[in-house]
């Protein structure tokens, strides 16, 4: 009971453990139904306080280790919801040993046999290359301690989702995947991550458009690095992550490492307010969206880790999905400038609503207070907040269409039996509680859509006035 909880471990414990509990009394006709509902009740839980998603995680990382005595069918199930909800929202939370191991025991149940073959061929492809990883951590902890660089460097393993992943989507052999080595290193400061880049370089040759820089322009997660790849021993290619001390702790942990720290002024931390708006944007698309599935599809796209970068006409950076166009940029700003959008501009040139963006574009949008959505832009938005916004829109313009003309058929056929189209109040109410309809609105929107006959409906209100009312038909 929760007064216990509250007795025994506190008032914010017990609302924590209430809101997780929450989420499993819930009944629903299909499957889908099911995983929707609960993925909906989750996220807004979560965007009221970040800590239930941070026990949610714990709790189905328990439970993915101790599938063993499932039925296969059972294990695949719980593995693939494992894999398309809690996985993304790991990774969107920057949680990335969760993430990692969440991936690791969703890929073993969902393809068994795939994972014992690539688990064997990694457990002897280890000793094959015991010899090249020493040579490259020795050569990289030398090189550093020449420069006056305190630094840990470690080797970093792949995951065998990882690794599977890339074979599959890049068409790539085991070889292939394995052949590239890769390392990290922590450094004690910010400017000594620059440093060891550089050094890193006079070191081994940079490949050629391998380089980024996660340090100035940080992942949507709040990750931290510098990324490079270079030539190492006998021509290998070798990746290289360079941070500090407190972006490893958030790399590894994401929001959890900091959640409840604020900086030296008491204000919210870059990731905090970034995950901040993320959250906010999930209680967004809530308010404009119909049913659970609907809110559900429309969130999974934000989830995807993939992103762009852009700017405003002010220099401020703005994060969007991979594929994301013009149009969601406009609808990232503010949900008014997106319905009022009727042009922009991408580096200063008129472009396209439905044109994809690119790191480092520079966007402008121009509005006109007359403009409304159009059902066409549905075709290419991207991001979650634009489709559930252009289709809250459509919805509710649609709706008073239908009220308008409606009423304006029902005044019509009403007319025609020499009837006063203004409805008493004691009539009207008759009217409604015989018609099933909830308010006058819902009748006009039933009459503009066709749903009702305004003849039928006028004949009626004819014999609720004589006072000898038929039943009034159904809608069709």
């Amino acid at each position: 009971k929760k007064e216990e909880l509250i007795e025994r471990f506190g008032a914010p414990v017990a609302t924590l453990v209430d809101g997780l509990s929450k989420l499993e009394k819930i009944e629903f006709q299909s499957q889908i139904e099911v995983q929707a509902e609960n993925f909906r009740k989750m996220l807004l839980a979560m965007a009221r306080d970040v800590r239930v998603i941070l026990v949610k995680l714990a709790d189905r990382l328990h439970n993915m280790r101790t599938l063993g005595a499932m039925s296969p069918e059972k294990k695949r199930r719980i593995a693939r919801e494992t894999m398309e909800v809690y996985v993304p929202i790991a990774h969107r939370l920057g949680l990335n040993n969760i993430y990692r191991e969440l991936q690791d025991l969703s890929f073993s149940h969902l393809y068994p046999m795939r994972y014992k073959t690539l688990s064997k061929a990694v457990r002897a492809a280890r000793g094959n290359r015991r010899e090249v990883v020493s040579k490259i951590l020795e050569s990289v902890k030398n090189t550093l301690a020449a420069a006056g660089i305190q630094a840990q460097v470690f080797g970093r393993e792949k995951t065998l989702y990882g690794i599977y992943r890339k074979m599959r989507n890049k068409h790539l052999t085991f070889s292939q995947v394995l052949d590239v080595y890769g390392f990290r290193i922590v450094v004690d400061s910010f400017a000594n991550c620059y440093v060891a880049l550089g050094t890193l370089h006079a070191l081994y040759k940079p490949m050629p458009g391998k380089f980024k820089d996660y340090i100035a322009i940080p992942k949507l997660n709040g990750y931290q690095s510098l990324h490079t790849t270079l030539i190492g021993p006998y021509g290998t290619p070798v990746e290289f992550q360079v941070r500090t001390q407190d972006m490893h702790r958030v790399a590894e942990s994401g929001v959890a490492a900091h959640w409840l720290y604020k900086n030296a002024e008491g204000s919210l931390t870059d990731l905090q307010q970034r995950t901040h708006a993320w959250l906010q944007s999930l209680l967004d698309i809530q308010k404009q969206t119909g049913d659970s599935a609907e809110f559900l599809e429309h969130v999974k796209v934000d989830l995807f880790p993939d992103s762009v970068y852009v700017f405003t006409p002010k220099s401020k950076i703005i994060a969007l999905p991979r594929g994301a166009t013009a149009l969601d940029f406009a609808y990232t700003i503010h949900t008014d400038i997106g319905d009022q959008t009727i042009a922009a501009k991408i580096n200063h040139e008129q472009a396209p609503l439905r044109t994809e963006l690119r790191n480092g574009d520079i966007v402008e949008i121009i509005t006109s207070p007359t403009s409304r959505p159009s059902p066409n832009w549905l075709t290419f938005v991207r991001t979650g907040k634009a489709r559930s916004a252009i289709r809250h829109h459509l919805r509710t313009v649609n709706l008073f269409e239908s009220i308008d003309l409606g009423k304006r058929l029902l005044s019509q056929a009403m007319a025609g039996l020499k009837l006063d189209p203004e409805l008493p109040d004691h009539l009207a109410e008759r009217l409604l509680n015989e018609s099933s309809a909830k308010s006058l609105d819902e009748l006009y929107a039933d009459i503009g859509v066709g749903k009702r006959m305004a003849a039928l409906v006028a004949r009626h209100i004819l014999a609720l006035v004589e006072d000898a009312s038929p039943p009034l038909p159904p809608p069709e």
